[in-house]
């Protein structure tokens, strides 16, 4: 059996699909699957990719954009080159089924793949549908979805709602590994901050410029994107940045008591299976702010918008959080509730049936 995953660009795409890799690794012998991994030339789901030992190979690539852009032009182009790379690639190693979570890295690959009549199977997470998934759309023998109301964005007879695949990993984290690991201090409030797989240049202005008065009443560990200078940061014991997380990233969960995190779909997926209390500051006029939104009216997590967030708003919303352990107690219990588990078993099935009817 031969899969070709597609995705990147950023970690959105690229989580979800290692989750559904670990588990057909689990579910399988080790000689009877193999996986190629088709992503983005510059993003950053290399680094984590190769950490789970599946084939890694770069194509070009061009961006969707809803508005003008003379980018647009250019990209045109790159998906053109993407498109011939990936017939070439897919031809050479024969899949069985081509998988995508999105990710404009996919467009060129799953084109390809229908060319060569190789069946596909697309993966929405976000509350709002992406566009690269709306164009795939007529390409795809199956499309499965996280939320039951993205079901009426699809095409019904191929549409199938199975929640989103979590890495099973993220439920072997231990608070004592992490407090040695982080060099955390065992008596004070743990914060996870995290940035996303390309960092976020706002969010991480706000942390530092909070900072002072952050490291009074908590400890941080601060995923930053390797978007941060680290110049004069040092000065702060309590303060822990990583420009990534692979291994430890679960021991990191594991010791928080509270998380701040963007609201992509995979982040938010782990953040609900792991029962965190959760603060979200989704990127503005983006889908992330449809899923925080999602989150928040079934209070789930409290959203922070990021226009016109001050350090100082920033830092008394953490401390009435933090510090109220009732508030703690209810966003961890809602969060639970709002992914459906078992999706990777429910994926696994349909990429088998694909494989068997094609």
């Amino acid at each position: 059996m031969k899969i070709v995953f597609a995705g990147g660009g950023t970690f959105g795409s690229v989580i979800p699909l290692l989750a559904l890799a670990e588990k057909i690794k689990e579910e399988t012998s080790k000689d009877s699957c193999e996986f190629l991994w088709l992503g983005t030339r510059t993003g950053p789901e290399k680094f984590l990719i190769k950490n789970y030992q599946i084939k890694f190979q770069p194509i070009f690539s061009g961006k969707f954009r809803r508005y003008f852009s003379f980018k647009n032009i250019l990209d045109i182009f790159k998906i053109f080159i993407g498109f011939f790379q990936s017939f070439f690639i897919l031809q050479k190693f024969k899949p069985d089924v081509i998988v995508s979570a999105g990710g404009f890295v996919s467009f060129p690959v799953v084109i390809a793949g229908w060319c060569l009549k190789i069946p596909a199977l697309i993966h929405q997470q976000d509350i709002v549908p992406s566009l690269t998934n709306k164009l795939l759309s007529p390409f795809a023998q199956k499309i499965t979805v996280v939320f039951e109301k993205s079901l009426k964005d699809f095409p019904r007879k191929k549409t199938i709602l199975i929640g989103n695949p979590v890495r099973q990993e993220i439920f072997q984290g231990k608070k004592e590994r992490a407090i040695s690991g982080f060099q955390l201090e065992k008596d004070l409030p743990v914060i996870l901050i995290i940035g996303g797989g390309t960092g976020a240049l706002r969010i991480n202005q706000l942390v530092v410029q909070s900072l002072p008065e952050l490291v009074k009443f908590c400890q941080i560990i601060h995923l930053t994107g390797g978007k941060l200078k680290k110049e004069g940061l040092t000065k702060f014991s309590r303060y822990h940045s990583y420009d990534f997380l692979t291994d430890r990233m679960k021991d990191a969960l594991a010791a928080a008591d509270l998380v701040i995190s963007r609201a992509g779909l995979s982040t938010l997926t782990e953040l609900s299976f792991s029962g965190k209390p959760t603060i979200l500051i989704p990127i503005s006029n983006s889908h992330q702010e449809k899923n925080a939104q999602y989150f928040q009216e079934r209070g789930a997590a409290v959203v922070l918008p990021e226009k016109n967030l001050t350090p100082d708003k920033f830092v008394e919303e953490i401390r009435k959080i933090l510090f109220d352990q009732s508030k703690l107690n209810e966003l961890s219990e809602r969060i639970k509730t709002m992914i459906k588990s078992g999706a990777e078993d429910r994926m696994i099935k349909i990429i088998f049936s694909l494989i068997k009817n094609d």
